[in-house]
């Protein structure tokens, strides 16, 4: 290694830690954005789980990262030759992470702040909207699957959120009669625990489903889930928004 490159990876690391700290595990150069993460090489070890579900060449289609952080799931759809990726997220510090991580890594990626509820306000569909790891910070989950559904999801959504609880899945009918109360005592009965506090030392994570309720809710918008190729991962196609889904919501909605 000459004495230049030992110095561009101390202005990386400098630089990385200037910005830090990091909630990506990415390799800058040889720099790690996150070496200490307590979910070990995250998010790496969860995309290794699922990049066979995806196609390798992305040539000529656009994808729309919705809560980018710091943009690894960006950099990698970029990788794999899409024609356009634009990640978006409300906070201002994860955007300098993945502008900073992009530019490192030589990716051509445009990045925005913009929350998931004002996804109607980017006027396009994308051929695949990947929607990882949002879930559970929002207060509003079902208003953002609504409007994803409504108003930028193309083809191909990719759904990942943090489960718990049981991960078995009841039949559920079409309806019930108002004295059946058994079913809600069941497992697998669809569950979106609220957290009213804080949970992992996050204050943001207000809902975690489990695996019944992630698939209800998906379904419930308009997609179709297609594959399960990780335990918290759903490939999802678009298709028509069930009665009494959200096809009447704005542009923009609630802001937090």
């Amino acid at each position: 290694m000459s004495s230049s490159d030992v110095a561009d990876r101390e202005a990386i690391r400098r630089r990385a830690e200037a910005l830090g700290p990091w909630f990506h595990n990415i390799e800058l150069a040889g720099v790690r954005t996150a070496p200490d993460h307590f979910l070990g090489d995250y998010p790496a070890v969860k995309w290794q789980g699922f990049r066979h579900a995806l196609p390798t060449d992305l040539a000529g289609r656009s994808v729309l990262d919705i809560g980018c952080n710091a943009g690894f799931y960006s950099i990698e759809m970029k990788r794999r030759g899409a024609a356009r990726v634009l990640g978006i997220d409300s906070d201002e510090g994860y955007l300098a992470q993945a502008r900073f991580a992009a530019e490192i890594t030589g990716q051509e990626i445009e990045f925005r702040n913009l929350s998931v509820y004002d996804v109607g306000l980017l006027g396009e569909r994308f051929d695949i909207v990947l929607f990882m790891g949002v879930l559970y910070h929002l207060r509003h989950p079902l208003l953002a699957l609504d409007l994803i559904h409504e108003h930028v999801a193309g083809d191909v959504l990719v759904f990942q959120s943090m489960l718990r609880g049981s991960a078995e899945v009841a039949p559920v009918s079409r309806d019930y009669d108002f004295r059946e109360t058994a079913p809600f005592d069941q497992p697998g009965w669809p569950r979106l625990h609220f957290v009213e506090h804080s949970y992992a030392h996050d204050w943001t994570n207000w809902w975690v489903p489990n695996r019944a309720c992630a698939e209800a809710m998906l379904r419930a918008v308009g997609f179709a889930i297609t594959a399960q190729p990780e335990e918290e991962v759903f490939i999802c196609c678009r298709t028509a928004a069930p009665h009494g889904a959200g096809a009447a919501y704005p542009a923009g909605g609630p802001r937090a």
